[in-house]
């Protein structure tokens, strides 16, 4: 299967996105700007990249128990085989019928309390906004880009924004930032250089 199996999370009325509860600093038609970012954005299953890690499933599945917290046990236990059969387009591999289990305990004794751990977001762009990507790339540039000091928060959203469009290199997120590479090089970081390096291998497999 080349697309994943997403009519069994609509027709279950799977919650798989979530917009933030945080308060935006600017308000726009096409999303929100948050000027210190928000963890509470969660948007699975937005891109071409399948689960490929264990780590990862696991991730997912605690988000979408956190997301759905209505579901019992044997809801997810069912949601959960679904994301990890492998022709379902959700994931890179198969899990023995042994590890789904151990997995799915993991997931379900975690405390709900506690969001899961999810990665900061300045822009947020509304689902069926209308624009394209290049369009994207181009509000993200003017808003935390164009002569301002460059952070690694602002490299890191240029990179999950760039991830939507193929390949990330490092001359593209200095051309959204309207800075030169050598920039990228100076703030990027190790951690931010594995980040890219995860991201594109995710965008290779996706293509396979």
């Amino acid at each position: 299967m080349s697309h994943r199996a997403m009519k069994y999370l609509n027709d279950k009325r799977i919650v798989y996105r979530k917009y933030s509860s945080d308060v935006p600093t600017i308000e726009y038609d096409w999303g929100w700007y948050y000027a210190d970012g928000t963890y509470d954005y969660y948007s699975l299953f937005n891109t071409k990249a399948k689960i490929n890690t264990y780590k990862s499933l696991k991730w997912h599945l605690l988000v979408l128990w956190y997301l759905n917290p209505n579901i019992d046990k044997t809801q997810f236990s069912e949601l959960a085989s679904v994301i990890t059969y492998q022709p379902n387009g959700f994931t890179t591999f198969n899990l023995s019928a042994n590890m789904l289990k151990e997995i799915i305990n993991e997931v379900f004794i975690q405390d709900l309390e506690q969001p899961p751990k999810n990665k900061l977001r300045k822009i947020v762009f509304k689902d069926g906004c209308g624009l394209d990507v290049k369009q994207k790339l181009s509000i993200v540039g003017q808003i935390i880009g164009r002569g301002k000091a460059i952070t690694q928060e602002d490299i890191y959203e240029a990179m999950l924004q760039l991830y939507d469009e193929g390949k990330i290199t490092i001359s593209k997120i200095a051309e959204v930032l309207g800075c030169t590479p050598r920039t990228i090089h100076r703030n990027m970081g190790e951690e931010l250089k594995k980040e890219k390096q995860e991201l594109n291998s995710k965008y290779e497999k996706a293509l396979n």
